[in-house]
């Protein structure tokens, strides 16, 4: 028996208070009716209607059942409509972790976007991290999509890589390299540097060592730290220079002068990440929206 067929007729009868026009609101012969609401009020155990030769009521017994019957029948469509806009990837819930350049570059647009697009999956960011701590948060799931660089081929997780970003360096203002249009890594070579911590597995540290390395020149490093904005930040103090990827820029800070590296030419990926075994519409609508956004960056 199909008990939620019967309590749409019941909810039918209970309204229009005749067999005859419920039959028609149903698109129903009235017979097939009657025998739905006998078979019902055997099931429930009780008479849900006086029935006269004029007009059908309900019993104080069907009274209430009306009450839950159509809050049955609203959780029914309420789940329905649920499972359909899941299944249309437009609810949800994803935590995206991003590199510190994507934090400053890409962030601000991407969770406009986002919310204009897909209002009903609730979102949440994380900021700062390094590729090496989104990978291990994608494993523990303590992030679901991570815009980071790309670590050793991983069979667990997805990578695309989505686009390249030259190198820059950042010298402080007053530092005589400032007032050049380009630098090169040998230009370096007297300065102090600032770098991403190599014990927290940075990139972008081993990205800096190969540029010194390529060059011949061995690097005067100074300070290490976990942040992009800390590195910057310590550069604008005059605490040294460092070589970032150009959409740092985006931070803007009083006191930093970017300037394009030259011989040698590197760039450096950034990617989007999610583990392989994630099918979620939602998820995808959002890469999708990811990808967009960088590439149109």
């Amino acid at each position: 028996m199909n008990l939620l067929h019967h309590l749409r007729c019941f909810i039918a009868v209970a309204e229009e208070r005749h067999f005859g026009r419920a039959a028609e609101r149903l698109h129903m012969a009235q017979p097939p009716l009657s025998q739905q609401i006998r078979r019902l009020e055997g099931l429930v155990g009780v008479e849900l209607f006086v029935r006269t030769t004029r007009r059908v009521e309900l019993t104080a017994a069907g009274a209430t059942y009306l009450t839950r019957a159509r809050a049955i029948l609203d959780l029914v469509d309420d789940a329905a409509g649920e499972a359909r806009r899941i299944a249309a990837g437009v609810v949800g819930h994803l935590a995206i972790g991003c590199v510190g350049s994507a934090t400053y570059s890409l962030l601000p647009a991407l969770s406009r976007r986002l919310a204009e697009e897909l209002p009903s999956v609730d979102f949440s960011f994380r900021g700062e991290m390094l590729a090496s701590e989104q990978v291990d948060a994608l494993r523990t799931g303590a992030i679901d999509i991570a815009l980071l660089r790309p670590q050793a081929d991983d069979p667990s997780t997805t990578v695309r890589v989505l686009r390249e970003e030259r190198l820059m360096a950042a010298v402080p203002a007053r530092h005589r390299l400032a007032r050049r249009k380009q630098i090169s890594v040998s230009e370096l070579v007297d300065t102090d540097l600032i770098v991403h911590s190599a014990g927290r597995r940075s990139a972008m540290y081993d990205v800096v060592r190969g540029l010194f390395t390529e060059a011949g020149v061995t690097p005067r490093i100074r300070h290490e730290v976990g942040e992009t904005s800390t590195l910057v930040t310590l550069v604008a103090g005059g605490l040294g220079a460092a070589v970032v990827p150009e959409p740092v820029e985006a931070l803007a800070l009083d006191g930093v002068a970017f300037r394009p590296l030259v011989r040698p030419t590197r760039t450096i990926q950034l990617a989007v990440a999610h583990r392989a075994d994630r099918t979620e519409p939602h998820l995808h609508r959002t890469l999708a929206v990811i990808t967009d956004v960088v590439q149109s960056n």
